[in-house]
C-alpha cells in the first residue's frame, strides 16, 4: 500500500512531501530522478512557513507525474482527480494548511507520520477511483 512506502520514508527522514512523491515514485512507477525527487522538498511544512500541507503538494506532484504528459492545461482530466482530492483531503482534516493540522495531528513522538500515513491513504483511493471509472 503507499501509505507504507510513504511510512518508510518519513521515518528514513524525509519530510510530508519528500515522502509522498518518494512514495508515489515507487508504487507508480512514475520513474522520476533524484533531481525531480528533491523539488518537493521546500513543500515540507506547509512551504516551511504553516501554509499548504506539504503532504497535499507532495500528492499533487505525483498526480502531475502520473497524468500530465506535456502541459496540464492540455489534461483535461486533471482538474477533476485535484478536485476529489483536496476535497477529500480537506474533509479528512478539516483544513489544507499544514498550521491547523498540526495543532490537531502532530505529536512529538512520531511528527506529522499520521498525516503523512493519512495522506498517502486518501491520494491511493482517489487515484484508484479515478482508475475504475476511465
Amino acid at each position: 500500500m503507499l501509505k507504507d512506502i510513504a511510512e518508510k520514508y518519513y521515518i528514513q527522514g524525509y519530510n510530508c512531501a519528500e515522502s509522498l512523491i518518494r512514495a508515489g515514485n515507487e508504487y507508480y512507477n512514475l520513474n522520476l530522478d533524484e533531481n525531480a525527487l528533491k523539488m518537493t522538498g521546500a513543500f515540507g511544512g506547509g512551504f516551511h512557513v504553516g501554509d499548504v500541507c506539504g503532504a497535499l503538494s507532495g500528492s499533487a506532484c505525483v498526480i502531475s507525474s502520473k497524468y500530465i504528459e506535456t502541459r496540464a492545461h492540455e489534461t483535461t482530466h486533471l482538474k477533476p482527480i485535484m478536485l476529489n482530492l483536496v476535497r477529500a483531503f480537506q474533509s479528512h482534516f478539516s483544513s489544507r494548511l499544514c498550521c491547523q493540522i498540526k495543532a490537531k495531528h502532530y505529536s512529538q513522538e512520531v511528527h506529522c507520520l499520521n498525516t503523512v500515513k493519512a495522506t498517502a491513504e486518501i491520494l491511493e483511493q482517489v487515484l484508484t477511483e479515478y482508475e475504475k471509472s476511465h
